[in-house]
């Protein structure tokens, strides 16, 4: 839970702002003071910002309820309805989708249309990124898988030619030559599959990212 050091500075209707300061460490271990001092507008503006759902406060609900101390739902909510208004721009859209995080349908409607619009985008982004990233990382892997074969084929190649290898031994090495020779070919025709499809996913890529550079 996220309320570690919370100081939040909250607009009050007819009132002055107020500083809020909250420390928790998590929700399931609140104390009864900091349930009893929890500012209920602070945490639902927290969460609304964060994209939270209403059913979160839940959480807090059980953590405090073993302490005798409730919730003041009412508080909650207003203070949520204050952080979705930022949570819902569309700016915001863009980074919360660039980062692959999940949209749990938190944005009154008059401001989902154009959140979602620029989450889409945002999440197609950190989808092109993942693809070329996964694709980097498969690489480097196959080559370290080539190089093991290439020493595993060094290895029974000197065991053919030692003048103290047995019959026996020089029949075994000889099949896990071939063996390693045809897992080299089927390697290095991965490679080579796998360095054209990265150039293409990071040509794609590329080219989402001028797109949205023409249209900011």
């Amino acid at each position: 839970m996220r309320y570690t050091n919370l100081s939040l500075r909250i607009p009050a209707l007819g009132a002055s702002l107020v500083l809020v300061t909250v420390l928790l460490s998590a929700c399931t271990s609140m104390s009864a003071e900091e349930c009893s001092v929890l500012d209920w507008r602070s945490v639902g503006y927290e969460d609304g910002v964060a994209g939270l759902p209403g059913s979160h406060i839940a959480h807090y609900r059980q953590a405090c309820a073993k302490h005798g101390v409730g919730t003041d739902l009412s508080a909650y909510q207003a203070g949520r309805e204050m952080g979705l208004k930022e949570y819902c721009q569309a700016a915001n859209g863009f980074r919360v989708g660039a980062r692959g995080e999940t949209y749990q349908g938190v944005c009154p409607v008059p401001l989902e249309h154009n959140f979602l619009a620029s989450y889409y985008s945002g999440r197609q982004l950190y989808t092109l990124e993942q693809r070329a990233s996964n694709a980097s990382r498969q690489l480097a892997y196959k080559h370290d898988e080539l190089d093991r074969i290439e020493q595993d084929m060094v290895s029974s190649g000197a065991v053919l030619v030692a003048t103290d290898s047995t019959a026996e031994d020089r029949a075994h090495a000889l099949v896990q030559t071939k063996q390693l020779a045809e897992q080299k070919g089927r390697t290095e025709v991965e490679i080579t599959n796998l360095e054209r499809d990265r150039a293409r996913y990071e040509r794609e890529l590329q080219a989402y990212r001028a797109t949205l550079a023409a249209n900011l």
